[in-house]
């Protein structure tokens, strides 16, 4: 019941905002109240042929270094551009460290894995964190894993809310 009311109230707020921006008596036609209401929408902030100019012009000026954009609007925030470059799967955590090439990035499983037993023999050379564990009734060689970070296509984004209650990221 809650999260169908929580569903309703986000569309409200949605078709809500883009009423305010694209109806001709209101003076929401300052740009940074349009990004701001187009970035809200929950289905992306390009899904409106309305929405596609400011935002694109919003891309421009936040990739040249610019400030993101003003809105005298009560109740609309948007945090500062970001970048994340890099995410992992499920299951996995991201870690930086410097390294010989500077700053790195990795995923490390957030519960150990099953890995080849030679990583669990002592005679072992290599400093390993595996060892062994009883699962299912049967031994296992399991340690954390690492896995190269996915790449992201689009490694900005903003966080946008209306009135502290409808919360959404947009990447760009």
């Amino acid at each position: 019941m809650n999260k169908s009311i929580a569903r309703a109230f986000v569309a409200v707020v949605g078709l809500g905002s883009f009423y305010l921006v694209f109806d001709s008596k209101v003076s929401a036609a300052e740009w940074g109240c349009q990004v701001i209401l187009c970035l809200s929408n929950p289905s992306g902030p390009t899904q409106y042929a309305e929405c596609r100019p400011p935002i694109h012009k919003l891309w421009r000026a936040l990739a040249k270094g610019r400030p993101f954009p003003t809105c005298s609007g009560v109740g609309f925030q948007a945090s500062r551009p970001r970048y994340e470059p890099y995410y992992c799967n499920d299951g996995y955590h991201l870690t930086t460290r410097y390294g010989d090439r500077g700053l790195e990035a990795s995923c490390v499983s957030t519960i150990p894995q099953t890995v080849s037993s030679e990583e669990c023999y002592s005679d072992n050379d290599r400093i390993t964190s595996a060892t062994w564990r009883w699962s299912n009734g049967r031994k296992e060689c399991r340690r954390y894993v690492a896995t190269r970070p996915n790449v992201r296509p689009q490694p900005y984004y903003v966080d946008v809310s209306i009135d502290g209650v409808g919360r959404q990221r947009v990447w760009y």
